[in-house]
């Protein structure tokens, strides 16, 4: 009988050692679940950020109206016969006044 809790006592402390020091323990069970949080966490916002990008794709390809809104917004081009104004707004014309 002493022998047989011996050896259930023994096996005991092996399974212990096992799970909190040994290969793949416990404390790097925990880690990887951080880490594959934090990554799954950077694959939803890629995946939002390539849909993003698949429609606008997608809408570059069917019109010119997209084409033309990004002319205007990122080149400044204006069409022939239309007037630019360039509106100011109060921050700004602060800043540039005080030099900041």
């Amino acid at each position: 009988m002493k022998k047989l809790l011996f050896a259930l006592t023994f096996l005991l402390a092996l399974l212990q050692y096992r799970l909190w020091m040994g290969e793949n323990n416990l404390s790097e069970y925990f880690l990887l679940q951080t880490q594959i949080q934090a990554q799954q966490e950077s694959n939803a916002k890629l995946i939002a950020r390539n849909q993003i990008l698949k429609e606008e794709i997608i809408d570059l390809k069917s019109g010119t109206e997209a084409i033309e809104e990004r002319a205007r917004n990122e080149l400044g081009l204006v069409k022939e016969g239309e007037t630019f104004y360039r509106v100011v707004g109060a921050e700004l014309r602060d800043r540039n006044r005080f030099g900041h």
